[in-house]
């Protein structure tokens, strides 16, 4: 039986001269989203909008804590880049590259924005169902987020890949000579008691800055700040500074603001899987990239 991508995908047919073919499998999840904003989201058990089962009050933010379910509404799509940042031709969009950095920007061949390439030309490393790594999974398909915290890490666990990554909080420092990750290393520490300040490190060289293709070097390191604004809303703000390929620091994401949801939504699964990227190919991808087609 073919599942979430594959149908996905088909709803794209009409469009294949798109360049969102490639990552038809958002097609279903986008059109939630463009519905209802933040009510976007479905609970996967109850199948209600997360709407129904959100607290509605927002009365002041609890010290230290940024601890639940968390629902960005459409804004974490991203699909042009980073939200911030996106890659849409327009002269205040254009990224501070460095000579080494626009070289490596020439390199990636993404499948939207304005640099899209065909489905079958594309070389980014998500469409074979890599991970996306960190920055990414920020700036890419950014869906219901539940953060967890203990006495020594905040935990975050994302529904695209149905993944989690372990932010430190105990005091360490970054570890020496580390073998580089998909999500890098995060340490982070709170700099008021509504502000969780992550940097991150140690970002292996596969993963993608966005889905627009921006290039990192292993001089990456990502700052990621969490704000409680009050009890119902968080904002996520994400900072690249990456010398070796900007000249200076720039911001991909701007107070991104989600929205808590009750501790009994149940958070769907989003996943790559090769056996439906296989079919996706052979029905929509192959054919679309035929330059010989007519």
């Amino acid at each position: 039986m073919l599942t979430g991508l594959l149908r996905a995908t088909f709803a794209c047919v009409a469009a294949l001269t798109s360049s969102t073919l490639v990552c038809a499998q958002t097609t279903q999840t986008n059109q939630n989203s463009q519905t209802s904003s933040y009510l976007g989201t479905v609970d996967g058990w109850t199948g209600q909008p997360a709407a129904q089962t959100a607290n509605k009050s927002a009365a002041s933010a609890p010290r230290h804590d940024i601890f639940g379910i968390w629902d960005p509404g459409g804004g974490g799509i991203q699909a042009m880049g980073a939200a911030a940042m996106p890659e849409d031709g327009k002269p205040e969009h254009k990224l501070p590259y460095t000579p080494a950095g626009l070289a490596a920007l020439n390199l990636t061949k993404p499948s939207n924005g304005v640099r899209s390439v065909l489905p079958g030309d594309t070389n980014d490393p998500v469409v074979t169902c890599n991970p996306q790594g960190l920055p990414r999974e920020d700036l890419y398909e950014l869906r219901t987020t539940q953060i967890l915290q203990t006495p020594a890490s905040v935990m975050v666990l994302y529904e695209y890949g149905k993944v989690w990554r372990a932010i430190w909080t105990d005091g360490r420092d970054f570890p020496k000579d580390p073998a580089p990750r998909w999500f890098g290393y995060s340490i982070g520490k709170w700099e008021d008691d509504y502000t969780f300040v992550v940097q991150t490190c140690c970002i292996n060289d596969e993963v993608w800055v966005d889905r627009a293709g921006r290039p990192h070097s292993p001089d990456l390191r990502v700052e990621e700040r969490f704000h409680r604004v009050d009890s119902n809303t968080l904002e996520l703000t994400v900072t690249i500074n990456d010398p070796a390929m900007y000249t200076k620091p720039w911001i991909a994401l701007n107070k991104l603001p989600f929205k808590l949801q009750s501790t009994h939504f149940d958070v769907t699964e989003m996943m790559c899987s090769p056996a439906e990227l296989a079919e996706y190919n052979k029905f929509i991808g192959d054919p679309a990239s035929d330059k010989d087609s007519k």
